[in-house]
This record gives structure tokens, C-alpha cells and sequence, in this order.
């Protein structure tokens, strides 16, 4: 039996470790709403369905690719659903699916939290910085 180098089994160990991240569904879901739009995008239907251009200006600063990268994402996901209406000129409309409604309740607590302690953050920060300066 071959014995590792050090380098070796910190590889061996890394390449374990990311096959274990790729497999975590709590990574797995950080992945999605950590995005920037996801969430923003996911706040806005669940006050209901919208068009893209309603969606769009609710979320401004956001791109028309980037927004519509987002939406096919949580179409993708199952967080979303969109819905072509056959007219002139085609409508699309985007609503939560069941999943997608599920989902807004930790979305909330995680804006709830953030409005309560962000401050203390960055008041953390702010002296963290000012001890490494």
C-alpha cells in the first residue's frame, strides 16, 4: 500500500469534502436565494403574479437579462411558474408555484432578521476594522 504525501490526502480530503457541499441540500439552497435577484424577485410574487415588465420595475437596477436569467432560474427550481398568454402582443405572466409559496416564511424571517441586526453587523465590522487597521 501506497502511503499519501500531505498534499495528497488535502486533496483527496477537498474533493470529499466538495462532493459532500455539492450533495447538501442547505447548500443547495443558499446557492439559489443567495443570488442576488432570487430573493428580491421571490418577495415581489408573493404579493401575486406578475408580468415581467411589472417585475422588472419593481426590482430597479436589475437588467433585463439579468432579470430574465433569474426568472428562468426559479422557473427551473420549481419556485416559479410562467404562463404565455397567446395574444397580440404575447403576455407572460410569472406566479409562485406551491414550492415557491412555501418558501416566502423563511424568506420573511430572513428580511426580518437582517432589518433587526444588520446594524450590529456592521457595527462589529466597523470595530473589527478599526483593531486590524
Amino acid at each position: 500500500m501506497a502511503t499519501m504525501t500531505a498534499a495528497q490526502r488535502r486533496e483527496k480530503e477537498k474533493a470529499a469534502f466538495d462532493a459532500y457541499m455539492d450533495a447538501c441540500p442547505t447548500h443547495q439552497l443558499m446557492g439559489i436565494i443567495g443570488n442576488k435577484w432570487s430573493m428580491m424577485v421571490l418577495s415581489d410574487l408573493a404579493h401575486g403574479a406578475r408580468r415581467y415588465a411589472e417585475v422588472g420595475k419593481a426590482l430597479p437596477g436589475v437588467s433585463a437579462k439579468m432579470l430574465t436569467q433569474t426568472l428562468r432560474s426559479l422557473e427551473r427550481d420549481g419556485f416559479v411558474a410562467r404562463t404565455v398568454t397567446p395574444s397580440v402582443p404575447v403576455q407572460v405572466e410569472y406566479t409562485l408555484t406551491l414550492l415557491g409559496e412555501r418558501i416566502v416564511p423563511l424568506l420573511t424571517s430572513v428580511q426580518e432578521w437582517a432589518n433587526r441586526h444588520m446594524g450590529e453587523v456592521q457595527a462589529a465590522r466597523d470595530q473589527y476594522d478599526a483593531q486590524s487597521g
